[in-house]
């Protein structure tokens, strides 16, 4: 079916979509728009609202949410998800899937509350301290607002860990028309149960089975180090490294099923582009601006920053020689994209912070034109 909606609808449709019956959360500009529409969303399926006195209240109710049964979800923009990264850590530690809404602004601090950028990205990978792995999703439009919002319960479901979808506001506030699949269409995962008598609810398993609060297992959530029980051991070493290996392990093991992206002209092309979000709108009208140039432009867009896409990266990098890296801050994924080429190819920044601004296609022809001579 055809809709017209803004991001953050197709958001807070997609959470719906995908099963979440609970939101808590705090105004906050540019993300207030989904805190709205849960308000009047969830109450007529069924589902709970509470806006929380904080981000700090509003993560720790979500995790709650999550023990008790519920599919669960928070929104906020870049402070209130620095507030938020002591208790996401202690989702990872805990298993708790629960989805994470961060429509990125422009920091640091409040920043230019109102304008756009891709500032968090570094965030959403290593805010939290510790070990951890993270699943980060990127949409550039609407329809993705919507289909990447259902993937991110579906992840955090099948995987029993924390998801962050990292909009940004001109995704989140842009209306367009989408493509939404019916709701017969739309695949939903559900977190496995425990059968009675079992014990072992963080471990034993690469994604063991998690109970309810109320069912009847008995069984401790701490973020201190603990068994396969859930017993607390702070003085264990090998404990630690069991459960912190298999926190890891059991994302990094899956990358290949986790990572998704769009590619285009990766095997021949005199040029690559690399970007996401609403930078990566752009590539499509660069592909054409640089054919009539007489050059040919092949790109990767991430729509999983973490784990990243690193097999097609390293294509493009291998074809071309030279990729060009846009992204609305000072070179946060800059870093990434050069790990994963490894000096197969020059890495070129194109960056742009302040006001707002996009980085246009024209601008990035500019450079392609001044990479190839």
């Amino acid at each position: 079916m055809r809709r017209f909606w803004q991001g953050s609808t197709a958001c807070v449709e997609g959470a719906i979509a995908a099963g979440c019956r609970f939101f808590a959360g705090y105004p906050i500009t540019p993300a207030s728009e989904i805190a709205e529409r849960m308000a009047r969303r969830l109450p007529e399926v069924g589902g709970v609202f509470v806006q929380m006195e904080d981000e700090i209240a509003s993560i720790s109710a979500v995790i709650g949410a999550s023990w008790a049964g519920a599919k669960a979800m928070t929104a906020t923009s870049g402070p209130g998800f620095s507030l938020m990264q002591e208790s996401i850590g202690y989702a990872f530690m805990t298993e708790t899937p629960c989805v994470i809404v961060d429509v990125q602004r422009l920091g640091p601090s409040t920043g230019q509350a109102t304008k756009c950028g891709q500032g968090d990205v570094m965030q959403a990978r290593w805010g939290t301290h510790g070990d951890y792995a993270a699943i980060v999703l990127s949409p550039n439009s609407v329809e993705e607002m919507f289909t990447l919002t259902v993937r991110a319960f579906n992840l955090s479901e099948q995987y029993r860990t924390p998801v962050v979808l990292l909009s940004d506001e001109v995704v989140a506030h842009m209306h367009e028309t989408a493509t939404i699949p019916e709701t017969h269409e739309i695949t939903v995962v559900e977190r496995r149960r425990p059968s009675p008598g079992e014990t072992r609810f963080f471990g034993g398993y690469e994604v063991p089975p998690m109970p309810r609060v109320g069912d009847g297992f008995n069984v401790a959530v701490t973020g201190s180090t603990h068994d396969e029980r859930g017993v607390r051991f702070t003085q264990d070493a090998e404990v630690h490294r069991r459960l912190v290996g298999r926190l890891v392990g059991k994302i990094r093991r899956n990358a290949d099923r986790i990572v998704d992206f769009e590619c285009y002209g990766v095997e021949n092309c005199d040029v690559g582009v690399v970007a996401y979000g609403c930078v990566s709108r752009s590539l499509p009208e660069l592909v054409e601006l640089a054919r009539e140039k007489g050059v040919s432009v092949g790109y990767v867009r991430p729509r999983t920053l973490w784990p990243p896409p690193e097999k097609p990266i390293r294509e493009l990098a291998e074809s071309c020689g030279v990729i060009i890296m846009a992204e609305l801050n000072l070179g946060e994924y800059l870093l990434e994209v050069e790990r994963i080429v490894a000096g197969s190819a020059k890495v070129v920044p194109v960056n742009k912070v302040g006001g707002g601004e996009m980085i246009t296609p024209e601008e990035l022809l500019a450079e392609v034109l001044k990479v190839v001579g």
